[in-house]
């Protein structure tokens, strides 16, 4: 098959009246004779004119929507609006026919819910195309990002056998035959005869492990996948995701909101200087959908002018105290108009967190000092023994992106905190052990990837940001 030229290439160094042979799916063909040729590689298509007198019409009947082809012409300057150069087409063969009849896709405007249900094939459309693009480039910055600041990317295991979230909801992970569980005296299962001698679980954080690398190498990162068995089906959860969690020593909770502000701002920052494009289709397709929409149903804002929004800005820091107080003194809450209540002792609820950015501070907002009873085992205790060393960063519309703390270093409390949680000491004795010897103040923080992706696309369900979502009832392709 001869050299292709990708349609990004085309269109960013355009060498007029030279041939050039590109190839991809037809995402239009209108009058016969403008064909909109799309190959993966950018969010713009490149117009192919067709001379219907050169092509027999059995070829051009077979040129349909997202059929594949393979065109030879010559680029020159285009006459007409919405394009700066087009291949005017001397040959044309087409790799591979869509039959219209069977497609599931069909050249007009598809469900969200119906894409899904037909994600090998959802990628080829101009909004998933952008999403996915856009997906790929966050996890270049990501590593991009902790590389030049001295970060180690750290594996960690993706078969646990504990919970680093003391939640419970995790997938078991056996080589028994599920006919045939060994059971001991007492009629329990029998672990100790399964593979690794013990119960498993698919992990829900890398975050224990990489304190052990941060203990020892300083700065380190875990981006990979992450499990948690939540039966929800909401519009922001997964029961199979990607997390961030970057981990360092030496450090307090002042140092781990710096790190947040600074490494969020990064990754939006990438897309805006390189992504323009697909951000730009992204803004518009979000604007045609709130056309018909009440104001109050709308975003607070457009896709691009909430992106600065968050890279423009200081981030806000306040306690989860003082968010409280402002959030109980606040119109929506005199009004009744928040659906869930604001107490001290109860999480914040995103409403709660996009009132704070959206309109107390207009600005992104990291709260710290949680109550403790609220917050992980492994967070540091403050001296009021009733908060955490915790923070959450909020932004705008989607409310909470990344949630960190300083780790608790001290042993003792440590090991109270555990009890109050009912986890065995022999159980993360190795967790215990990082205290023991040569241990420090260290501080970390995980951000979901589809979390911070969901914000940067402007979708709005994070199904829509992961190539294949694994959900409730729901493992297809």
């Amino acid at each position: 098959m001869s050299r292709r030229t990708e349609i990004a290439d085309v269109l960013a160094a355009p060498k007029l009246n030279e041939t050039v042979t590109v190839m991809g799916w037809v995402r239009a063909f209108r009058s016969n004779r403008f064909i909109a040729l799309n190959d993966g590689s950018s969010a713009k298509n490149l117009q192919v004119v067709v001379d219907q007198e050169k092509f027999d019409e059995e070829l051009i009947r077979k040129v349909g929507f997202h059929s594949s082809i393979k065109v030879t012409g010559q680029l020159v300057e285009s006459m007409g609006a919405g394009q700066a150069v087009e291949v005017h087409a001397d040959q044309i063969e087409v790799l591979g026919e869509t039959n219209l009849d069977k497609y599931p896709l069909q050249p007009k405007r598809q469900t969200m819910e119906f894409l899904r249900e037909n994600a090998h094939f959802r990628m080829r459309t101009n909004t998933f195309s952008s999403v996915f693009r856009i997906r790929h480039a966050v996890a270049f910055a990501v590593n991009e990002y902790f590389h030049k600041n001295r970060f180690y990317y750290m594996h960690t295991p993706i078969i646990t056998g504990s919970d680093a979230e003391g939640a419970g909801e995790m997938f078991r992970v056996t080589n028994f035959d599920p006919e045939n569980m060994p059971k001991g005296e007492d009629g329990q299962i029998d672990w100790a005869q399964d593979f690794f001698g013990k119960a498993t679980n698919l992990t829900v954080s890398g975050q224990l492990q990489a304190e052990i690398g941060a203990l020892a190498m300083g700065k380190v990162y875990t981006f990979g996948p992450t499990f948690r068995a939540e039966n929800s089906n909401t519009s922001r959860h997964l029961a199979e995701f990607w997390m961030i969690e970057p981990e360092i020593a030496f450090g307090d909770l002042e140092d781990d909101m710096d790190l947040a502000e600074d490494f969020s701002k990064y990754l939006i920052n990438y897309i805006l200087d390189n992504y323009m494009d697909d951000l730009e289709f992204l803004d518009k397709r979000i604007q045609d959908m709130e056309k018909n929409m009440k104001k109050e149903e709308r975003r607070p804002m457009g896709l691009i002018e909430m992106l600065k929004f968050v890279v423009d800005n200081d981030f806000e820091r306040i306690t989860y105290t003082d968010a409280v107080n402002m959030l109980r003194n606040s119109k929506p809450y005199k009004k009744g108009r928040f659906e869930f209540p604001v107490e001290w002792g109860k999480d914040l609820q995103a409403e709660h967190e996009r009132w704070l950015v959206e309109k107390k501070f207009q600005k992104p907002v990291i709260v710290t000092d949680y109550p403790k009873e609220i917050k992980a085992f492994y967070m540091r205790m403050n001296d009021d023994d009733k908060t955490v060393a915790a923070m959450d960063v909020l932004f705008p519309y989607i409310g909470e992106v990344i949630g960190g703390s300083q780790r608790e270093e001290r042993l003792d409390v440590l090991v109270s905190r555990m009890k109050d949680f009912g986890i065995e000491e022999e159980e993360l004795w190795w967790y215990l052990d990082l205290r023991k010897f040569g241990g420090n103040p260290h501080a970390g923080f995980g951000m979901g990837f589809e979390r911070m992706v969901q914000f940067i696309t402007g979708m709005g369900n994070i199904r829509d940001v992961i190539p294949f979502p694994r959900t409730p009832k729901s493992a297809e392709f």
